[in-house]
Order: structure tokens, then C-alpha cells, then sequence
């Protein structure tokens, strides 16, 4: 009797990279190519789509593939469309699932890279008994996944969940997305950095200042520097108050905080719980946990974009 398996595909601004797990999160192969190669998304597709197929194929004796999931930014649930992305290199909308089921012949889920990395933390991390959560990514910017009563949240149009562009400072920083003052140019590596950069003023002569970036600062920190620590201090006072007006919306059971920024631990951790339940309004006090993700990120978002198709079928 064949296996259940899933194929799944995160397409990032630099490489995308699949995998066919089952519902175990075993793996049965893996692969990847390098995004920015394809200025065209034809061209991109095709490869993608024909090693994808060679992967399958090395294993359909005894595996049933039986859909597809892709975590990308800007990915669209409903429409399965990336719509204006800014870190891909191709503009504008694209059909992405209309365009790989035309060459695999299987189910095709999008949706974007936080919602991705929530359902895989749903179906094979640390939320698998609860059914409201919210899931952060703190990378290079925030992304952020909510689910509630156990269904992803998506809205009327499919880009629910942008808690990173929720305005925090409204004349602060200047965000990617055209506004000022967005928490995720605070709360992500980028945003720390800044902050870190802010807090040292002039660095000593024998600091190159474009060296500096959020590992840097984690090591600087790590060492007992204060300015370091400020810092981490600094964005967990920011992030725990914006978590703590999450709450007042969906009054979930967890939100779990992943990425390259929550592998701090303590530093981030610390002071974002202080913060959080400092800020929470009194009937959600001592009953948010916040946590770390309970998926190894080496391969979260490939579960994550698997996940997408367990979602539909469990």
C-alpha cells in the first residue's frame, strides 16, 4: 500500500526550495534552485516544475503525492496568485498554482510565508492541541500567521494578518511598504539593527559599521554589551505591547515567535514577556503564553507549505 505524502515549495527572493514529506514529517527528497536565476517567471516554473516531477517519480513506487502547498510572500489563498511582491523578481501578479498544476497535474495551495509557517506549527510543531494561536516570524521583516478556531485567518481578499504592518511610531521609521512607523521596522533583524546602531551613536574607529547586522549585535549582546543589550531590550518593550493589542482581538492560547531574531532566547524573549503582560488588558493577564516555535528551522517552511495540504485533507 503507498504512503500519503505532500510536496512542499518555498519560494523565496533568493532560492526556493521543496521537499515530499509525509504526515510525519519524514522526508523522501529534497531540492532547490536558485530564484533570482529566473527573470521569467516561464522559465522559473518549468524547472521548478520538472525537478518536483523527477522527485515524485523517483519514489511513486510506493508514495501517493497527493497535492501540493507553496509558502511565498504575497502568496494570495484565494486567487493562488503572488500579488506585487517586492522581493521576487517578477512584478506584478502571477498565477502560480494555475501554472504549476499545469505541469504536475496535483492540487495546488498558496499562501503567503507567515500563514505557511502557522500551519505547519498547527500540524507538525508546537501547536498541534491548540486552535487559536498566532504565529510570528521575525526575519528580515515580521510576518505574522493567526489562526482561530483551529482555521487560518485569511479575510475578505486573502492577505489577513499583515501584524507587521500595523503602525506602531506614526512618524517613525520608514517601512518597505511606503508608511512610516511599521512595527516590523523595529521588531525584525533589520529593525534591531537599527535600534543598535541608534543606541551606539558614533561606533569606536575600529567598528566597520556595514559589518554590523542583527548577528552582531546578538554576539555583542551575548558578551555583555550594553548597548547590545538595550538594544534586545529595546525591540522586546516594542513587540510585547504590540502582542499585547493582538490579544484583544483573537484572545489566543499562545503566540510562538520564529526566526533568525527569537534564536536569541533570553534576550528577545525577556523582555517581550515583560512587556506583554505589562500591556495586556486584565482579563487576558497570566493567560497568553509566548513561546518559542516548536519547528526546526532548516526545514520549517517546507513543512510549513506541506501543511497546506494536510490542512485540507485531515
Amino acid at each position: 500500500m503507498q504512503k500519503k505524502a505532500v510536496v512542499g515549495i518555498d519560494i523565496g527572493g533568493t532560492n526556493t526550495v521543496f521537499g515530499i514529506v509525509d504526515q510525519q514529517g519524514n522526508y523522501f527528497a529534497e531540492g532547490k534552485i536558485k530564484t533570482r536565476d529566473y527573470t521569467n517567471f516561464v522559465d522559473f516554473v518549468d524547472e521548478l516544475s520538472f525537478q518536483v516531477k523527477e522527485s515524485i517519480q523517483k519514489f511513486d513506487s510506493y508514495i501517493s503525492v497527493i497535492g501540493i502547498g507553496v509558502g511565498v510572500p504575497n502568496g494570495n489563498y484565494y486567487n493562488g496568485t503572488v500579488e506585487f511582491a517586492p522581493n521576487l523578481p517578477w512584478k506584478g501578479v502571477i498565477k502560480v498554482t494555475k501554472e504549476i498544476k499545469a505541469r504536475i497535474g496535483l492540487p495546488v495551495i498558496i499562501t503567503n510565508d507567515a500563514n505557511a509557517a502557522a500551519l505547519g506549527e498547527m500540524i507538525y510543531g508546537a501547536a498541534k492541541k491548540m486552535k487559536d494561536f498566532i504565529v510570528i516570524t521575525l526575519g528580515t521583516g515580521l510576518g505574522s500567521g493567526i489562526v482561530v478556531n483551529g482555521k487560518m485567518v485569511y479575510g475578505h481578499d486573502g492577505f489577513a494578518g499583515e501584524i507587521g504592518h500595523t503602525i506602531i511610531f506614526p512618524d517613525g521609521r520608514p517601512c518597505g511598504c511606503g508608511r512610516n512607523g511599521c512595527l516590523e521596522t523595529y521588531c525584525s533583524a533589520r529593525g534591531l539593527t537599527e535600534t543598535y546602531l541608534q543606541i551606539l551613536g558614533k561606533p569606536s574607529a575600529n567598528i566597520d559599521v556595514s559589518s554590523i547586522d542583527s548577528k552582531f549585535t546578538f554576539d555583542h549582546a551575548q558578551q555583555g554589551e550594553q548597548a547590545a543589550i538595550e538594544a534586545f531590550n529595546k525591540t522586546g518593550d516594542i513587540l510585547g505591547l504590540a502582542l499585547a493589542n493582538t490579544v484583544a482581538h483573537t484572545s489566543p492560547e499562545a503566540i510562538f515567535l520564529f526566526g533568525g531574531l527569537a534564536n536569541a532566547g533570553d534576550l528577545i524573549f525577556i523582555p517581550t514577556r515583560k512587556s506583554f503582560e505589562k500591556n495586556l488588558l486584565n482579563i487576558y493577564k497570566g493567560k497568553v503564553k509566548i513561546l518559542p516555535s516548536g519547528l526546526k528551522e532548516g526545514n520549517s517552511a517546507i513543512l510549513g507549505a506541506a501543511s497546506l495540504i494536510w490542512n485540507e485533507h485531515l
